[in-house]
């Protein structure tokens, strides 16, 4: 596992003006995000950062990427690093969990935010595809979570917040190792909001929708239109709707929320 450590933390002081809008309802707190170098995870890490958290991120394979959002929290004057690492492997989370603990003393915020999707009718569906989703999406948050619990316990505060999605709700042809790894994330975060409660931790989860990242990107214009369709509010979200949803879950603002599913997906599992 390689860790962007020494020069690839950096640390300035905030500047007035680079903020759109004031922001404060995360001032002094620590967030780790996985997943956060492009999509949902840059738009939370962007998203953190404007309200006043220390931000450490997660990515695996994509340094340029990563390099790129460090340089936009860094250049608007947040704290903030980037560690590379394989979170479905508990080395590299253990790895990853101690080095943003040693530079910024704690984590406060816990976002699980890392997927992927294998998608293929069930019949042709291999079992490396099923696995690698599952790993993915479903037991690095159990990995994760797991390491950052103990501090969280300790400090006797925390806020963890899982992007499961609409098609752990509903299901969606195609995509049953996807499916089922976002519906285990479901049952994950309310035995975990359950655990944690006595210690005044929560556990949430949010549930996009047809969000625009790279893989609406990739569908097809008639897809998308049959898509929209779908949707009472007749358009896509963005990853920032998604964000928004993720900073309120982190922050005081709910403190009396937990076990709970956000979804954040236009109305389209309304019924």
């Amino acid at each position: 596992m390689n860790v962007d450590g020494g020069a690839f933390l950096r640390s300035v002081m905030p500047q007035t003006g680079q903020r759109s809008r004031p922001l404060s309802d995360l001032q002094g707190k620590v967030a780790f995000i996985t997943g956060g170098s492009r999509g949902i995870g840059r738009a939370v890490a962007i998203r953190l950062a404007q309200g006043g958290a220390k931000v450490a991120f997660n990515y695996k394979a994509n340094h340029d990427a990563a390099q790129e959002v460090l340089g936009e929290l860094t250049g608007g004057g947040a704290q903030a690093m980037a560690v590379a690492g394989d979170v479905a492997r508990a080395a590299d989370v253990e790895m990853m969990v101690s080095t943003v603990l040693q530079a910024f003393g704690r984590i406060d915020i816990l976002v699980n935010n890392a997927g992927v999707t294998r998608d293929t009718l069930l019949m042709r569906m291999s079992e490396e595809d099923w696995d690698t989703v599952l790993d993915t999406n479903l037991k690095s948050a159990y990995l994760v979570t797991k390491a950052v619990l103990r501090g969280m316990v300790r400090q006797r505060a925390g806020r963890i917040v899982n992007v499961t999605s609409i098609s752990g709700v509903m299901g969606n042809p195609g995509q049953a190792n996807y499916a089922a790894s976002k519906a285990g994330l479901i049952g994950f975060t309310r035995s975990v909001a359950r655990e944690a409660a006595s210690r005044g931790i929560t556990a949430n989860a949010v549930a996009p929708g047809f969000i625009e990242t790279d893989m609406w990107s990739q569908t097809s214009e008639e897809a998308k239109q049959s898509l929209l369709k779908l949707i009472p509010l007749g358009a896509t979200g963005t990853p920032e709707d998604v964000a928004e949803a993720i900073a309120f879950l982190a922050s005081d603002a709910a403190r009396y929320v937990t076990g709970q599913v956000l979804h954040v997906d236009g109305g389209i599992v309304m019924a």
